[in-house]
């Protein structure tokens, strides 16, 4: 399927899922009728559409829309890319930010296109574990580079606000390809993600 940029203002709010909601709210206790719930169930829907529209995007069409032949071949690295997803065990948000590094083997990719890849996958029910892999992987097979690496960090609501409510834990997860997998170029990213260089 052909990237679709998908903005929450043209979500078409399908009935089907509006009314599970107010199903839903109803089974909650509240009065799907009171003023300030009567529309609710119309914004959760269309909240739930925008924020799971990785769906309907490719994101391997993303990358080869904005492939060029460079000859550049050290490393490339953006970092503090923002990320909001939703865990799939409790559909409660995590969030937090990646930083991803690949060395180009004669093509680069527009920079914006590496933070609308972390956006299609975030932007599904998620584990931050699948989430690290899928972008790692999209961006090897894509662009076919010499390496690639990717580190998330995020904080999960199901364990701030539910379950063990452990207000300042982050998780970490990495993925490595190619020459990343060698110590000393894995090393040099993660000296430079963590690298005040203002």
């Amino acid at each position: 399927m052909p990237y679709n940029k998908f903005e929450e203002y043209n979500i078409k709010v399908t009935d089907d899922i509006k009314d599970k909601f107010s199903s839903i709210i109803n089974d909650l206790g509240e009065d799907v009728k009171r003023e300030g719930i009567v529309k609710t169930p119309e914004r959760a829907a269309k909240a739930m559409q925008f924020l799971t529209q990785g769906y309907h995007q490719n994101p391997e069409d993303i990358l080869r829309g904005a492939m060029f032949k460079e000859g550049y071949d050290d490393m490339v690295i953006v970092k503090d890319i923002e990320l909001y997803s939703l865990c799939e065990h409790h559909m409660l948000p995590f969030f937090g930010k990646a930083h991803i590094a690949y060395i180009p083997n004669g093509y680069i990719v527009g920079l914006s296109k590496i933070p609308r890849i972390v956006d299609v996958f975030a932007r599904r029910l998620q584990v931050q574990e699948r989430l690290t892999h899928d972008i790692l992987e999209c961006i090897n097979d894509t662009l076919k580079p010499k390496g690639v690496a990717v580190v998330i960090e995020a904080s999960h609501m199901c364990m701030m606000m539910r379950g063990v409510q452990k207000q300042n834990s982050v998780t970490t997860t990495s993925g490595f390809r190619g020459q990343f997998e060698k110590n000393e170029t894995r090393s040099e990213f993660l000296r430079l993600i963590t690298a005040d260089l203002s």
